[in-house]
This record gives structure tokens, sequence and C-alpha cells, in this order.
């Protein structure tokens, strides 16, 4: 539930847009270079060896730690290496039903504890998605976890078919499936006819792994790499779709868990290919909350004296793409990619994002009223990540991965008809939490979606104005898992919230934890001011 949308924890590309979008951030530092892996072989145990466990030898493999600076391009590597971390290759198979067959590689990173007598093991990360790589995050959380992090040996993944492991792209013509509808029928046929190219592009280029791009396989390779590393079992922190991940590997894998931090919560009953659906309402209220900073700030970017002419700015933009595409830079955008772009630079609540959301405005309204239009770095970014190709993998393994976990309604009406409801209480982003996408035209799901279990004692956390996991559905889980606590950022529309907002309540609280493996005795509420 990450879209994927261009606002990664320390750097801002347009690479998030998943679940930022659909309901998920990737919560990664920077990007990880893709190598291009191929398909391996797990160690053969010798002949005539006889095992229970048809997984022994992908279990007991033997990793082979090495730099992660691939070359002197590799911001990812390089930070990596700074920071003293290995990367290694953990080999899966492709398909768990059939471990003697066809493998695939999952890449991983890791910072080792330095604090040996006081070692509680491994903390394996998930930054969000699906889709996002999260092997270039040890560095900055383990910079959170302050102290407590020399105890744990911490330990980036980039899932299967993402980042430097073996890769699947489909070769799409954009970095996300995500678009509005339009004002009209002729929008919104538009969006049907894209994403049923989308989804025969992937059909066609990726149709013999597409059935095993999925959550619960995802989980499986978390076995794996726990098993590879030598733990018994393993810690956890996951943002937004990594949330979820986290539930159903606790689900899959019972007692395999020992501290586990879900951040930007994702209740299971909220999981499915229409991540953005109820989001509506947060969106909202973080686009007033920008429109008052920006209002304040008029001098700077002129966008309107007071939230409500700053608003009106927005809708008048809209109103212009939807006579004629706004000319930015190289790309042309309408009416269906303007909500988007919004949409886009809300999950962060901060001055940097909300700049960054100001210029992009204040270029669209320059592109309206007719003049040339270099578009900010930010804009420029997020417009190539959703208009060219260049970041096709990432909604490619995003797509797969929501379309192969749960199944989509296939009929165009029945979204259409979502579509024109939703206009009633949200006609600007309605349109585009609706909006039908490639999973109408997917295969079915080869598995059921899991059920996940009835509690677990983890420590979840949220922020109350979340515009993407909203804490209406961090609450969900928290009272579905009644040994579980939940830490509260209040009066924040913040995504992501542990070692990414500056709250130092909360960081504490999450650090305690991962400290002492206690849960606070109740839930805990921290001010955006306390920090």
């Amino acid at each position: 539930m990450t879209t994927r949308f261009p606002h990664r924890l320390g750097s801002r590309t347009a690479a998030g847009l998943a679940l930022c979008l659909a309901g998920a951030f990737a919560v990664t530092a920077a990007p990880a270079a893709a190598t291009g892996t191929t398909p391996t072989t797990a160690p053969t145990p010798p002949a005539g060896t006889v095992t229970a466990d048809p997984l022994a030898r992908y279990h007991r493999q033997h990793l082979d730690w090495k730099t992660c600076l691939l070359g002197p391009d590799d911001d990812t590597g390089r930070e990596l290496q700074q920071a003293g971390a290995q990367c290694a290759d953990v080999t899966v198979p492709l398909n768990y039903d059939a471990p003697d067959g066809r493998t695939i590689t999952v890449a991983i990173s890791r910072i080792r504890a330095t604090d040996t007598a006081h070692r509680v093991g491994a903390l394996l990360l998930n930054g969000g998605g699906p889709g996002g790589q999260s092997l270039g995050d040890p560095p900055w959380v383990r910079s959170a976890m302050r102290q407590v992090g020399e105890r744990y040996d911490v330990v980036g993944v980039d899932p299967r078919f993402v980042g430097r492991s073996t890769p699947l792209d489909c070769h799409w013509p954009t970095g996300s499936s995500i678009r509005g509808a339009g004002k009209d029928r002729a929008g919104f046929d538009r969006s049907v006819a894209e994403a049923e190219e989308l989804a025969d592009r992937c059909r066609t280029t990726q149709g013999e792994v597409l059935p095993y791009v999925t959550t619960r396989n995802t989980a499986r390779d978390m076995d794996v790499v726990r098993a590879a590393l030598g733990e018994r079992r393993i810690s956890y922190l996951g943002y937004s779709y990594g949330t979820y991940l986290g539930q159903v590997y606790a689900t899959m894998f019972p007692g395999r868990t020992d501290r586990v931090v879900l951040d930007g919560v994702l209740a299971p009953d909220r999981y499915s290919p229409r991540l953005l659906r109820g989001t509506e309402p947060a969106n909202r209220h973080a686009l007033n909350g920008w429109a008052g900073w920006a209002a304040a700030r008029d001098a700077t970017y002129g966008l309107g004296r007071t939230p409500g002419r700053v608003l009106a700015t927005v809708e008048r933009v809209q109103a212009a793409a939807g006579r004629r595409p706004l000319q930015i830079g190289g790309h042309r955008v309408d009416d269906r990619m303007v909500p988007v772009l919004v949409l886009n630079g809300l999950s962060q609540d901060n001055d940097a994002a909300y700049a960054d959301l100001a210029r992009a405005v204040r270029d669209m309204r320059h592109a309206a009223d007719g003049r040339t239009v270099t578009p900010s770095p930010w804009l420029g970014e997020t417009l190539d990540f959703l208009l060219s190709g260049s970041d096709s993998a990432y909604g490619s393994v995003q797509t797969a991965v929501l379309c192969g976990d749960v199944a989509a309604p296939r009929s165009p009406e029945e979204y259409w008809r979502d579509v024109q409801r939703s206009r009633a209480s949200d006609p600007f982003f309605g349109p585009v939490t609706h909006n039908i996408t490639p999973c109408a035209f997917w295969d079915p799901p080869r598995e059921r979606p899991t059920t996940v279990r009835d509690d677990l004692p983890a420590l979840l956390v949220n922020a109350t104005g979340d515009p993407r996991t909203t804490y209406r559905s961090a609450q969900s889980l928290r009272r579905m898992w009644p040994s579980s606590r939940l830490v509260t950022l209040r009066g924040a529309d913040q995504h992501a919230v542990y070692g990414v907002f500056g709250n130092a309540c909360a960081d504490a609280t999450v650090n305690t934890y991962l400290a002492t493996g206690r849960l606070p005795a109740a839930d805990v509420t921290c001010d955006r001011s306390s920090g």
C-alpha cells in the first residue's frame, strides 16, 4: 500500500507511489541499484541425504558476504559501506510448492551488532510498497535506534523481484498504475484501456513468474533469510505495506518473531488492490493543512493569501488540465494526473515536503496560464516517475503483488459506479481512489489471502492524520490484537513516524521496546511538538 510517491525517507525521489497513493509508503532512504540478477541454483545436499525438511538446502545455505558497493555511481552501496554493512544473496525457490525447481535470489544487507555481550538478534526491515527497496535502509534505521542499535544485526531485505533481488519488469511506460478517472466517461474509458494494456504487458513479458509475486511468498522468503542467518527468531520493523507483510509473516510462522514494530499500520481487512479507497477524508485534511501553510507563505509561492484561495488555485489548475493538458517540460499533464500529483505531495508533514508541493502547484498554474514551464526538481522527478518507463520495475512489482494477493472486481462498470458516487463527497480525490487498475484484468491469485492471526504482542505506531494508512486502520489492528500497544502521534498529517518524523516521544517509546522487549503498560500518545 505504498503509493510509491516521490517521498522517501532521506531523499525525496519519485519512488514511493505504491502505498503512498495506494495506501502504502516505500520508506526508503535511497534507491538501490539493480544488478540484473538471474535465477540461481540452491546448494544440493549430498547424494543419499534424507531430510524431512523440503527446504533444508535453503535453510542451511552458506551466505557469501561481500561489499555492497557495485561501482563509483552506487550511492546506496557507498552509504552501506560507510556504515559498515555487507551484502549477500539468499537463494529461495520461485515456487515453494516445487522447491527443487527454479530458484531466484533475494538481496540482503547487514550491519552487525557491536555490543555482542547484549546482542538481541537480527532486526529485519521492510520499508513498504509493495515494491519498495529496503536493502539501503540499515544505516538510517541504525541511526534512529541510537544505542539500542548496537545490540542488533540490522538487516535490509529487497523482497523478491525488487531492487538487487532477481528482477521483474513488465516494461511499462510508467512507474505507477494509479491514475484519476478524469471529469467524464471519456477519461474513465482511457483509464480502462490503459489498465488493460498494462496487465497485458505483464502477462506477455512476465507470465511465468507472476503467480509467485505475492506477499505470502515474500513472507516465506523472510523465513529462509531467518534460517540462513542462523536465527531461531527474528525481530521486525515494517512500514506501511510492510506492516501487512509483518502480519502475514507472524501468522504463517508463529513463534518465529521476537520484537515487532509496525509503523503506518495497514489493517488486514483494508488490504486489497483498491488500497486507496477510504483515504479521501485524511487526504482532504492533509490538503487543507498544506493550503494553510502555503497561504502563510503567499509572498514566496503566490498561490493565495488564504487557505480557500490556495485551494481555489488547485481547482483552477485541475479545470484547466481538463480543457487541455498542461505542458510542463517534456510532459503533458491532464486532469487525470493533477490529483495524483497532489496526492503524491501529501504523505509527509514538514516544510520541505510542503514547499515541494507548493512549487509544483505554482508550476502547474503557470502552465495553465500558457507560460513555458521548466518543472521544479520534485515535480520533474515525479512526472518522470509517473509518465515515463524509467521506474517501470517499481510499478510492475507493486501491481503484481497487489493483484496476486487479492482478487479485484472484473467489471469496469463497477468501478465507474464507484467513481461517480465518490465525486459527490470528494470530486478531486474520489476519482483517483476509486478508479480502475490493472488488477481488473489480472489472472486470479494462486492462493487465498492470509487470515491474519487473532493476536500478537507488537508495537503499533501511527499518526492521527496519516493520509495513506489512516489512523482508523491502526485502531482496527489494535482492537484485533489486544496484547499489542499503539503509539499515537497526535496532530500530524504524516505517513511513517519512527525515525522519519523526528518525534522524540515516539522514537523513545520504540527504542525502549527494542531495548527491553517489554511493551508499554498502556497505549502511548505523543504530541507532534514533543520532538
